[in-house]
Parts: structure tokens; sequence; C-alpha cells
């Protein structure tokens, strides 16, 4: 599918990652709908867009929750005619073991993962796939027209210490995309995942100059990537009409 004059929703779009990917679209002539939760951050992401491409629209919604989804995508069709492509982006963290114990007494707890940490996780990073995902296949569906859908996974679904809730949810997000393409070839919709390894987000940013050092020591190519790299991704996908059913590993070849 090309992406010139075609609408986009992207999820987690006023910022980092998704902000990157929504105007690596607008620059490539796509229409972006822009989804998240805080107002004036959506009315600057949208103005950054406008000027390379008009036709962009910007949508306050919590993905985690049903209604405000069904009404974004409802504002969407309106405002756009149809819709093409989702980007499901949108996702938190709230990291921590499942029982922390005292270093030099095992026995002695500190603390476990609260239900509160595992399931803000789950209802914005599965949840809040699984909705926005179900809402762009059903008007692409009635629309008739096909088209895409490119759910963010990491590699951190196979598994990742400190990360229940996470690596959970984020293979969720693989499986869902295998069962999706399945179920919506017959649409002309195809369904991929991009599972990033360490890039250059604001939550990258904020660690601690030593503990980013260890966990690069993990990566061979010896960096973090750049958001740009994912966008560029994002075009392959789209644009590569016989890829469905896969995640796509953008890592540097982290193994953790």
């Amino acid at each position: 599918m090309d992406i010139k004059n075609h609408t986009f929703v992207v999820t987690g779009a006023a910022q980092g990652l998704g902000f990157a990917i929504a105007s690596s679209i607008a620059d490539a002539g796509g229409r972006v709908a822009l989804i998240d939760l805080n107002d004036e951050a959506l009315e600057k992401a949208h103005n950054a867009l406008t000027p390379h491409a008009k036709g962009h629209s910007w949508h306050n919604a919590n993905v985690s929750d049903e209604a405000s989804v069904v009404a974004a995508f409802e504002s969407i069709k309106k405002t756009h005619g149809s819709i093409h492509a989702l980007v499901n982006n949108a996702g938190i963290l709230r990291d921590g073991m499942l029982v922390k114990t005292h270093r030099d007494n095992p026995t002695d707890l500190i603390d476990t993962l609260s239900l509160a940490q595992w399931q803000a996780v789950i209802d914005v990073n599965l949840t809040g796939v699984f909705l926005c995902g179900r809402e762009a296949a059903k008007h692409m569906v009635q629309e008739g027209n096909g088209g895409v859908i490119i759910n963010l996974s990491s590699v951190s679904r196979a598994g990742n210490m400190g990360q229940s809730n996470y690596a959970a949810a984020k293979a969720g997000v693989a499986a869902l995309t295998v069962t999706w393409a399945k179920e919506l070839a017959k649409h002309n919709i195809r369904v991929a995942a991009i599972a990033p390894g360490v890039f250059g987000t604001d939550m990258v940013a904020s660690m601690k100059p030593e503990a980013l050092e260890r966990m690069l020591k993990f990566v061979p190519l010896g960096r973090v990537g750049e958001v740009q790299e994912i966008a560029h991704t994002v075009h392959y996908l789209v644009e590569n009409d016989f890829f469905t059913g896969r995640v796509l590993e953008i890592d540097g070849g982290l193994r953790l």
C-alpha cells in the first residue's frame, strides 16, 4: 500500500516514537489522525505536522477505555472519510520485580509487583491494542478497501526481569498480530508487528549512564536505536504487500 494520500491512525502520537512515526508518514504524503491523552501535546504535534502536508487531525482518547476508542474512530472516520492504516504505538511502563527482597537477606521481603502496576500496563499495552485494532479493522472491513495494522511489540516479549506486566502484554501483542493476520487476510487487511530494542526515547534518556552502558553491552551494534529507524520500518511494512502475520525485530541484535 502506498503511504501517499492514505489515512493513518497513530496512537500515542503526541510525542516520542509515536510522533516520529506520524511525522514520517506526513513527510511521505500520508494523512495522520493522532490519538493521545493530552490536548495541549496533541495540538502541538498536529501543528508541527501541518507544514508537511494538510489534512491531519488529532483526537483525545484513552486507548484502554472502550467508549473513548469507539468515539475516536468514529470521529476519525467522519473527519477523513476512510481509515487505511493503524499504528498501535501507545504504551506505558510500570516496572517492578514480582517479589523484591533485600540483597543480603533473600528471605526478607521488601515489596511485590502490585495488581495496580500489572493492570495499568495490561490495560494500555494489550487491551488498548485490542480495542484500537478492533475498531480500525471494523471500519476497514466496512469500507472494503483493505488496509494495514502495525502493532508495537518489544524484544521484552520473550521475558525480561522486572517486567512481568510489560513482557506479558508485549507477548500478547505478538500473538494478536498473528491471529489477526489470519482472520483479516480475506478482507485484504495485513497485520504486522515491530519489536524494538533499546531506542532513543525520553525513557532511555532518563536512565543513569552506567545502567545504559550495561544494557548496551548486550547490543552487538553498541548503540541505541534512533526513532527514525522505527519510522522507516513502518514505511517498509506499509509498502510491502506480502508482509503479514510476523514480528519484525529492530534491536541492533540485542539479546537480553
